[in-house]
């Protein structure tokens, strides 16, 4: 015994981690209001009620972004999606036409990203590539490029899955289950894409990999060389 105290091992830095790469679910949050109040607002004073509750609630969610710093363009185009959806509603005097945009979104998105996959420029790997300031270096990485591949499929499953459940509850008008659905496969499945892809990359990427933020230039022990396009 020396009476000198022992320090406990310090332990290692936490692996970055998509969620930080990518920013948190704050967003995904924001998205879900105006469809909650949208639901609440119809239950409460019919498709009229409904319309007005997403729409000053739209609204109000636009202020509050753009006081804290969100970028314009993407403050705006969140309200639009809003204004859009109540118009289609209003237009067809069908409720459940306010949620009508939201599938139209994810069968496109889904489309999107099964192409960006099969033409080797999968839309996880521009996103996370643009987030890290890369441009297109992430392509060059063999290995890297077909991590983000495997990764991307992952978010092409969740617009998948949020149309097998959007679809048969529209075609039923059945209002408050796609208000309930659309606030569960929002940042819930966001948040569970996140982690899902992020072991699909890490489980990808060959022993010794640098990681995303560094492309491999030269070959990594256990994946193929890197190679110029």
């Amino acid at each position: 015994m020396t009476g000198t105290p022992q320090r406990e091992p310090q332990a290692g830095p936490r692996p970055e981690s998509l969620a930080d790469l990518l920013g948190g679910r704050r967003g995904a949050v924001d998205a879900t209001l105006p469809p909650l109040a949208f639901g609440l607002g119809w239950v409460l004073g019919g498709l009229g009620g409904g319309v007005l509750a997403a729409v000053l609630t739209g609204t109000a969610v636009a202020g509050w972004r753009w006081r804290r710093g969100d970028r314009p363009r993407s403050v705006l185009v969140g309200l639009l999606a809003v204004c859009v959806a109540a118009l289609v509603a209003l237009r067809t005097g069908r409720a459940e036409d306010f949620f009508l945009l939201q599938i139209a979104a994810n069968a496109a998105s889904a489309l999107a990203w099964a192409v960006s996959i099969v033409v080797r420029w999968p839309l996880l790997g521009v996103v996370v590539g643009t987030a890290l300031g890369q441009r297109t270096r992430w392509r060059r990485d063999p290995a890297l490029l077909r991590a983000y591949g495997r990764g991307s499929w992952v978010w092409a499953g969740t617009y998948v899955l949020r149309l097998a459940v959007f679809i048969p509850l529209w075609l039923d008008g059945r209002v408050v289950a796609l208000t309930v659905a659309r606030a569960a496969l929002t940042w819930p499945l966001i948040a569970a894409a996140l982690a899902a892809s992020w072991v699909v990359i890490r489980r990808s990427l060959p022993a010794g990999h640098p990681g995303l933020r560094h492309p491999a230039t030269a070959p990594v022990p256990g994946g193929e060389p890197a190679r110029e396009e």
